[in-house]
């Protein structure tokens, strides 16, 4: 069930109109926040999110979950890390930046960013192939300019 929060700014702008966030836009920015960095593979969602994303459509909020309790936020993210990655580390650092992603876009307080470690991810790195490169011994290659000089 997705829940609105409506949030009152202040007086002033409360006679103009309310502002409504919706929690998928919450799991957006944290979502996107958790994405930058560096040893996240990636998020880990549902099975109807992982065929909406063989269908074409990106889904940034996949694998958050977000509760709110009046204007008080948790945040609970899935993912996945790169084999190698400091996970204590790579925990601590999501969890800063969706707080503050979270709390300058919103205005929401975030109580806690809890992270759920799903799984390890082994990336390889690309192949170099050197098909068709010449190598050239270094008296090959003394014994060819004499060879071109004469």
């Amino acid at each position: 069930m997705e829940e609105n929060l409506n949030i009152n700014v202040n007086e002033a702008e409360n006679e103009v109109g309310n502002i409504t966030i919706s929690d998928e836009v919450i799991s957006v920015i944290a979502g996107v926040a958790t994405s930058e960095v560096k040893g996240v593979s990636s998020m880990s969602g549902t099975i109807a999110g992982g065929i909406a994303e063989i269908l074409g459509k990106k889904n940034m909020g996949r694998g958050v979950k977000v509760v709110l309790d009046g204007e008080v936020a948790t945040i609970d993210l899935h993912i996945t890390v790169i084999y190698g990655a400091k996970v204590p580390e790579v925990a601590w650092e999501i969890q800063e930046k969706v707080k503050k992603a979270v709390e300058t876009m919103t205005g929401l307080t975030v109580d806690k960013v809890n992270i759920y470690i799903e799984g390890v991810v082994i990336e390889k790195e690309p192949k170099i192939q050197n098909r068709g490169a010449k190598i050239v011994e270094k008296e090959d290659a003394v014994d060819e300019d004499v060879k071109e000089e004469e």
